[in-house]
């Protein structure tokens, strides 16, 4: 009997489909089965497409993707239609890929199979089938979905594999799972699921050679179905014995390759049959493929981390050894986007005289040539400071190389010659803080190149911006002049150095990004004594503590809390009010002069709460700073009870500081302090200038716009007075706090 005969007696036809020529040969069975006269025909490909149900064609190219992929056959289910649309009966096609390059370099498929008829179960009975529509389908879009979305939501390896160990397929779940990765000629586990510890020893280590099945997926790139314990143990002989003691029945080892490189594979084990039909064959490779982008992501990402970590560990120095006296804390936060690293950086310099230096900046841009220039500039401070020169003399070198260095890397063309790579090329400048501290005394030098001034919180919680001189930014003209200020820091205080990062973030300007820190700052003025700001009971907690009164904050608690006032905290659930709007990095230095603490024996008598004090200098060159002159009195009268005193101060210091530079030839310096419990302070302030010609009286008439100013003093301060000095003058005046009285009853 010919094998035509045989396979016409069994309802099983044979055909050929040659996609290079769109047609399809069929014999008398084949061309039966598709509702055609039954005898050999070569027929276009379009009259035979016509006969499959339109929804069952849609899924015979993926089947065959599939096939092709894995170098096994090509099945599927078809129903076959009439002229009339009504389905006639329902096929099985089982078909090899044959893969044919055209002289041209084309690539075709030939396909060369049998279809059968099969019979559909009756209703009510139990016949098992895999529809190829229906809820099946629909579940397993759903499922490919959720686990798309899962795997691109991972962003670490951990995270993949926990994804990975947590997916349930619709129909067939597998209860154990593995991935391998491969180094070098090695196969190992790098995770899994549905095992118990130590299973993974004699796995965790093989050569690629070996003859299991992962390995061979991995040489080979494609797939490899076990439906049975017995087709393991005929394909993998000298493996079965390792796999036998885990009691599954049926295994999917699935090549996970990105970009045409096999990186590895992944096992699914199941402990009840699995026929891995087509349709679960494409679920196991979709989920194979996006299991392994993910992991290449992970991997690409962490990467980038550990460098960009590395990156920033090196240039971000650790603060040196513990200063008598004296507290630091520093963070850096670099932006939420591209390779964490920055231009902003922070410095604390040991100093050949004893001292040491904070140095704070900002490098323009946030790419991968600032964070270089960054480095550079920073290595080039510390060279400076080191060498023992003031830091004006430090901040004008530093110019000077920046503008040399920037000058030097003049545009170029690119590698590929397609221009000039004249944004990497192009001149940057910096801005920087630099402060020079004696931790004996608390005297502060500082020297500002463009930079935010610094901001001190006194020893009661009162914070105040410092108007400190300044020049232009680093790098913009190379020989630049930097003048000096000097300040104390007194017991208690704290000194906030940050970059514009810490203030701008989120559409904030200088003033507004000011307000908020400010408020941070304040609210943790109190944390040691644990009393409410401005309650009587603080200096009595204090005493009953044993603590000298208004402890100054944890440093560390206070720079954690003025990060997260922009980036919320660490946890990953919650985010800050600004977090979505980050925009540049974070550089903030804490710097604060511990009190001296009570010793033994007597209690000394003294204020508990600490004078509040400020001190500022106000050149002839700079007549403009008359207004942050102003501005330094209001906020260091913040909390004073009547606010028409604190304009009456205002309006003379103005006055005072405006006839130093009208009426001499020298700067004006002003010191300005409150002293007292609340309610009941004093404030003295004091302007001395270098001239001898003391102030007098005089009696201007209704159109004179100057000579009110010892008039002014008379009527508004409580006291006043002038004291000759060695080589100049001081004028002073003091107001006493007056608490307002309680309106009086109605009667």
């Amino acid at each position: 009997m010919r094998t035509e005969d045989v396979l016409a007696a069994i309802a099983t036809g044979l055909w050929r489909w040659d996609n290079a020529s769109g047609t399809v040969t069929l014999d008398s069975e084949a061309a039966r089965l598709l509702g055609l006269p039954a005898e050999p025909v070569v027929l276009p490909e379009v009259a035979v497409r016509s006969r499959f149900h339109p929804v069952d064609w849609n899924e015979i190219n993926g089947i065959i993707n599939l096939a092709v992929a894995e170098g096994t056959l090509a099945e599927a289910r078809l129903r076959i239609m009439d002229v009339d649309g009504r389905v006639l009966r329902t096929v099985r096609s089982r078909s090899k890929p044959l893969e044919n390059r055209s002289p041209d370099g084309a690539t075709d498929y030939e396909l060369i199979g049998t279809i059968q008829e099969i019979a559909e179960p009756q209703p009510g009975t139990t016949a098992a089938h895999t529809p190829i529509t229906g809820d099946w389908r629909r579940s397993r879009e759903a499922f490919l979905l959720d686990a798309g979305r899962a795997l691109a939501e991972a962003r670490s390896t951990a995270e993949v594999l926990r994804v990975a160990a947590s997916l349930s397929m619709p129909g067939f779940s597998p209860d154990g799972l593995a991935v391998f990765g491969v180094a070098g000629d090695r196969l190992s586990i790098i995770g899994r699921h549905g095992h118990d510890p130590g299973d993974e020893g004699p796995f965790s280590d093989m050569p690629l050679e070996t003859s299991y099945p992962a390995a061979e997926v991995v040489r080979t790139g494609r797939a490899i179905y076990l439906a049975t314990p017995d087709d393991y143990k005929r394909r993998f002989p000298a493996a079965w014995p390792l796999a036998q003691r885990f009691d599954r029945f049926s295994w999917a080892f699935l090549p996970l390759i990105v970009a045409g490189r096999t990186m590895g594979a992944w096992m699914a084990a199941f402990k009840h049959p699995a026929s891995f039909s087509p349709d679960e064959r494409s679920v196991l490779t979709t989920v194979a493929r996006m299991l392994a982008q993910a992991l290449q992501r992970a991997g690409v990402a962490e990467s980038e981390r550990e460098l960009t970590t590395g990156l920033q560990r090196s240039m971000m120095p650790q603060l040196g050894p513990e200063i008598p006296g004296m507290r630091i804390a520093a963070r850096y936060v670099p932006t939420g986007g591209g390779l964490q690293v920055g231009g902003d950086w922070y410095d604390m310099i040991p100093l050949p005289s004893g001292r040491f230096a904070l140095v704070i900046g900002d490098v323009q841009g946030h790419d991968v040539r600032a964070a270089g220039l960054m480095g550079q500039l920073r290595i080039a401070v510390r060279a400076y400071a080191s060498e023992g020169h003031r830091p004006d003399a430090v901040l004008s070198r530093a110019s000077r190389f920046l503008a040399g260095l920037c000058s030097s890397q003049e545009s170029r063309p690119s590698e590929d010659g397609g221009g000039q790579d004249a944004d990497f090329h192009s001149p940057r400048f910096a801005t920087c803080l630099y402060v020079e501290c004696d931790p004996g005394t608390g005297m502060l030098e500082v020297a500002r190149a463009g930079h935010p001034d610094p901001a001190i919180r006194m020893a009661d919680g009162t914070v105040l911006m410092r108007p400190t001189a300044g020049g232009l930014p680093l790098g913009i003209v190379p020989d630049t002049d930097y003048p000096t200020t000097r300040f104390t820091l007194e017991p208690g205080e704290t000194m906030m150095l940050c970059t514009d990062g810490l203030i701008e973030t989120g559409g904030h300007d200088l003033d507004t990004g000011w307000a908020r820190l400010r408020a941070v700052l304040e609210s943790d003025a109190y944390e040691a004594g644990g009393a409410a700001p401005g309650t009587a009971t603080d200096a009595d907690a204090a005493d009953r503590a044993g603590l000298p009164p208004f402890e100054p904050p944890h440093l560390e608690r206070l720079a954690d809390l003025l990060v997260q006032a922009v980036h919320g905290p660490s946890s990953h659930h919650t985010t800050g009010p600004l977090a979505d709007r980050r925009e540049d990095d974070i550089a903030v230095v804490l710097l604060c002069r511990e009190s001296a603490d009570r010793g033994p024996g007597p209690a000394v008598a003294h204020p508990a709460r600490p004078a509040r004090r400020t001190v500022l200098t106000v050149a002839q060159v700079e007549p403009e700073r008359i207004a942050g002159v102003r501005q330094q009195i209001r906020e260091l009268l913040h909390d004073w009870a009547d606010p028409d005193q604190v304009d009456s101060a205002v309006l003379m210091v103005s006055e005072m500081v405006t006839n130093v530079l009208t009426h001499t030839d020298g700067d004006a310096l002003l010191v300005a302090e409150a002293v007292g419990e609340l309610g009941a302070r004093r404030l003295r302030v004091e302007v001395a200038d270098g001239s001898d010609e003391l102030p007098h009286k005089r009696q201007p008439g209704e159109m004179s716009s100057s000579g009110r100013g010892v008039l002014l003093m008379e009527m508004l301060a409580d006291t006043w007075g002038v004291d000759p000095r060695g080589e100049g003058k001081s004028i002073w005046f003091e107001l006493h706090e007056q608490s307002k009285k309680d309106a009086d009853p109605e009667f």
